[in-house]
């Protein structure tokens, strides 16, 4: 296989890694299992996570290690070193864990973090190759453009794992999670043009300006609700705490809900005249994928906000938004506003 393929080969793997790893942090705040890990990037301090509570109780002649920790009166502690634990709490032997007070252990919820964790980690072998196969690309050929573009995949991966504890170390802050999102959309983007350079058929579509401003126009939209429905989750999150009753939980939300849900009939709209104008004149296989989207997305958000909330649809409604943002990014990629077509290689 050529050097150019293998590019576009793992920039693919990469992206299909990140659409896991969306889905799977979703998982994880459905679940409520975000503080399943109270520490990162370990568990409790260990490398693989305990499952059951008999691990982190404080028992004579155990051993233990620097950074393990156990639940104590209600509080994390943290052993200052490796020991034998006498009979005895002995407090010069631990240190409380300052940076939250999150101090519960439920094994469902810890192993779902984990799981999370792993797939992020998983998620850098395929990057990483993509690096390696870009600055061989590179000496060959000169490009530049590519190595960059793979380079800012990795830094925003490492942000993302930076993100990642500081989102844990602050027990779930509202305003990281949706930084976190914003970065993983990075990331779409940046492989989405990875692909797009590296593609076997050149062929562009030529479309009015005015269609072209349209799907601008989209791309925008779905960025604004995927951020105010990242929100309205934190909102979620927050009245889920306080309220067991997720009949209720739509009531009782701010106005960031009714501008999300008053921006889905703009973008039901502004389909309705893609799909129609694509049907008519352009064929393009990216607008028919988006129309589908848009509609299991309305569906998605009518069930939520008029059928209790069902946990099961969260992370699809996140995906669907997701997966949405690719497509118009690709559509966007390959229509060009040109009186002229680039024929196929």
């Amino acid at each position: 296989m050529k050097l150019q393929a293998l590019v576009r080969l793992f920039a693919k793997v990469s992206l299909v890694f990140t659409f896991v790893v969306i889905i799977a942090g979703s998982v994880v705040r459905m679940t409520g299992s975000g503080m399943g890990c109270p520490d990162w990037p370990k568990c409790f301090g260990y490398t693989i996570p305990p499952t059951d509570i008999s691990t982190l109780t404080y028992n004579e002649g155990r051993e233990f290690h620097r950074g393990q920790m156990i639940i104590l009166n209600d509080t994390l502690w943290v052993a200052r070193g490796s020991f034998v634990s006498p009979k005895n709490f002995d407090r010069t032997q631990w240190e409380n864990y300052t940076k939250h007070d999150y101090a519960k252990f439920n094994p469902t919820h810890t192993w779902i973090e984990y799981i999370n964790r792993l797939a992020t980690v998983l998620f850098g072998i395929p990057v990483m190759i993509l690096v390696f196969l870009s600055i061989l690309y590179f000496l060959r050929a000169k490009d530049g453009i590519t190595l960059l573009l793979s380079l800012s995949v990795m830094f925003m991966l490492g942000f993302e794992a930076w993100l990642g504890k500081m989102v844990v170390d602050g027990n779930l802050h509202e305003g990281s999670i949706t930084l976190h999102m914003v970065g993983s959309m990075m990331i779409v983007l940046l492989l989405l043009v990875l692909v797009y350079r590296h593609r076997i058929d050149r062929k562009t579509y030529h479309i009015s300006t005015t269609y072209r401003y349209a799907l601008w126009a989209m791309l925008l939209l779905t960025v604004v609700q995927i951020i105010l429905g990242t929100q309205v989750r934190e909102e979620i999150d927050v009245i889920a705490k306080n309220m067991d009753d997720r009949s209720l939980w739509i009531e009782n939300l701010s106005n960031t809900f009714l501008i999300h849900r008053s921006f889905s009939i703009v973008v039901f709209l502004l389909t309705i005249y893609l799909t129609s104008q694509n049907r008519r004149l352009y064929h393009l296989f990216q607008i028919k994928a988006i129309g589908i989207l848009v509609g299991l997305e309305i569906v998605a958000g009518i069930v939520l906000a008029y059928f209790a909330m069902p946990s099961y649809l969260q992370p699809v409604h996140l995906w669907l938004g997701i997966v949405l943002f690719a497509y118009i990014v690709y559509a966007l990629l390959i229509a060009k506003s040109e009186k002229r077509i680039v024929k196929s290689e």
